[in-house]
């Protein structure tokens, strides 16, 4: 990312200029209109770094912004409606069965990606507000019975004319979700007290348990793999509900290490003693140390449950002692246990990893190959990541409890190159007033229209700070490029991925209500081809919903004039300071319905 506030720039010696400032601008502008005639090709990448570090520090750009044609993209076919580039099942296929790797992200290459506005499905409509989303949704915006029919004794949802409910029902909690996160807070009491703020939930169902945990304050990712038929994720942002497409397969998810201040599993399927417990030391690398592992289902109260398993007490016994076992070599402990509930806490003392420097011990500790935090396309290892000996602050019990650590200065921020308390602060002001701004020029933002949000490019997560009072939420998104900000977005209390934009993002289309980006197109541009960005945005952002386009004079017009090409309403602002090297777009997408016919 590019975070322009207070960079310095480049001021030529005017003493040196010999060549007229005419014939200058002269060639700058021809060169303006040659790189827009490349920005557009599919074949050529349209700008270098170097370029783009004279486009953010040239005065004479500015007056000379990127020119491109106009341009009107064609719909997709409607078969189109639910499409997921990077985990399409058409692709499936191609890969691999085993550990379910052909559910991991697999991009189409550059001559697969489609150049088309994806269409919303016949009868959509605007979704359902919040708090109201949380129980119903219409049907025909995610028309999908699989999970209505097939666990209807489980009460996950059910069909009720032109919607589904959601009773917040579960494999293991048929009964309701509520009474299973009482019980579960009466064995975390950080769960009560603003300790625990941030969650991860692996195969998270229709995301109930995360729904029920936001009026509790805390925040949760719902995690589950693209299904043919269940549409997890879907449901879970259809209903406002903070979800992300992915699986624990043979890549780590997408996190940073030392992160998350729980971790949940509720008979989720996946394999945790399997595979050397891979699983499991991928749920220890994200969990901050002090945090929780909560697991239901098998082979939790064997003793009671077993028969409704297909299997056998001695069977399940044994799974439950090498689960144990694993675990406590991983330095888990046993926190707290009761019903179909088992709790376990990651060791807070660095000293039970000294056992893994043992020869012919497993799991080893991770060397240092692979940074911690290393997590957009980096394979799972077979070892430990031990958390460092020198953060104090990381570990659950050190960190100020929600919601004093959104505003404390996160200890990892002086990881960051140029990071620092006054950075941090900085950074912090400067959103209160942007996101001040912001609403002025979009009076929608912090009423019932917006509630799913994403920050494309974000650096500690201040655009979401400054909106935390307002009934919505941010997925923060840090650069696979850029400084590795995330763990302090983490740490302040706040939700994020990391993600390369010039790849389709982990989710289905029209799940945000409300895209932000600052900059993205100048820090990107010499990777990213403008089109297939912006066509990723289209499909991602619901009907009627918004996009606030921050960036360079440069760059801004071609923006709106492919926006435009989307069927995109935008109106260029000024920012908060007036200054003309940077504008604001202010875009609506419209709702339009299919004019092609299904091929199935």
């Amino acid at each position: 990312m590019n975070h322009k506030d207070g960079k310095p720039t480049h001021q030529p010696d005017k003493s040196s200029v010999t060549v007229p400032m005419a014939i200058i601008v002269v060639v700058l502008c021809g060169l303006s209109f040659y790189l827009g005639g490349m920005f557009c090709s599919e074949k050529d990448r349209y700008v270098t770094k170097d370029i783009t570090k004279a486009i953010e520090t040239s005065k004479e750009m500015a007056a000379c912004p990127l020119q491109i044609e106009a341009v009107t993209f064609p719909e997709c076919s409607i078969d189109y409606q639910d499409y997921t580039p990077c985990t399409d099942p058409r692709r499936w296929k191609k890969y691999s069965t085993h550990r379910l790797t052909f559910l991991e992200r697999h991009c189409p290459p550059l001559f697969e990606k489609k150049v088309c506005l994806v269409p919303p499905p016949d009868g959509y409509k605007f979704p359902i507000r919040w708090p109201k989303s949380r129980d119903e949704c219409w049907y025909r915006n995610v028309p999908y019975d699989w999970i209505n029919k097939q666990k209807s004794n489980q009460h996950w949802l059910r069909k009720e004319g032109d919607k589904f409910l959601f009773p917040g029902g579960g494999t293991t909690f048929p009964n309701g979700v509520g009474p299973y996160v009482d019980l579960m807070q009466d064995l975390i009491s950080g769960m009560k007290d603003g300790t625990i703020r941030t969650a991860i939930d692996t195969g998270c169902g229709v995301a109930s348990w995360g729904g029920y945990l936001l009026d509790r304050g805390i925040l949760t990712v719902s995690l589950a793999p693209r299904d043919n038929h269940e549409a997890q994720v879907q449901f879970a942002l259809e209903r406002g509900i903070p979800a992300i497409l992915g699986i624990i397969s043979t890549q780590r998810l997408p996190f940073p290490s030392n992160s998350f201040d729980m971790a949940h599993c509720s008979r989720c399927l996946i394999p945790w003693t399997e595979f050397g417990g891979i699983y499991l030391l991928e749920i220890h690398r994200i969990l901050r140390p002090g945090g929780f592992w909560a697991l239901s289902g098998p082979p939790v109260n064997y003793k009671r449950r077993w028969r409704g398993w297909n299997t056998t007490i001695e069977e399940q016994k044994s799974n439950y002692e090498k689960l144990q076992d694993l675990l406590t070599s991983m330095c888990f402990k046993l926190y707290n246990q009761k019903g179909d509930i088992a709790v376990w806490q990651k060791l807070s003392d660095n000293s039970c990893y000294k056992k893994l420097e043992t020869p012919d011990i497993y799991p080893l500790k991770c060397d240092d190959g692979t940074e911690p935090d290393s997590a957009w396309y980096t394979p799972l290892r077979p070892c430990v990541v031990v958390p460092n000996p020198k953060l104090k602050r990381v570990a659950l019990e050190s960190l100020p409890k929600w919601p004093q650590r959104l505003h404390t200065t996160p200890e990892r921020v002086a990881d960051v190159r140029g990071g620092s308390a006054g950075a941090f602060k900085n950074d912090d002001s400067k959103w209160k007033l942007r996101v001040k701004h912001y609403k002025k020029l979009l009076p929608d933002i912090g009423t019932d229209k917006i509630r799913n949000v994403v920050d494309l490019n974000t650096m500690y997560g201040g655009f979401a700070a400054a909106l935390i009072d307002d009934p919505l939420w941010v997925m923060n998104v840090v650069s696979s490029y850029a400084a590795n900000t995330l763990a302090v977005v983490y740490d302040r209390g706040l939700i994020g991925a990391y993600h390369d934009w010039c790849e389709a993002f982990s989710t289905y289309p029209r799940t945000y209500d409300l895209l932000h980006l600052d900059g993205l197109f100048t820090a990107e541009s010499h990777r990213c081809e403008m089109k297939y960005v912006l066509l990723e945005m289209d499909r991602i952002l619901r009907p009627n919903g918004y996009a606030i386009i921050r960036e360079t004079s440069y760059f801004v017009d071609a923006v709106a004039t492919m926006a435009n090409g989307m069927r995109w309403g935008c109106r260029k602002e000024d920012t908060e300071n007036g200054v003309e090297k940077e504008k604001i777009l202010i875009c609506q997408k419209k709702l339009w319905y299919s004019s092609k016919q299904s091929s199935r």
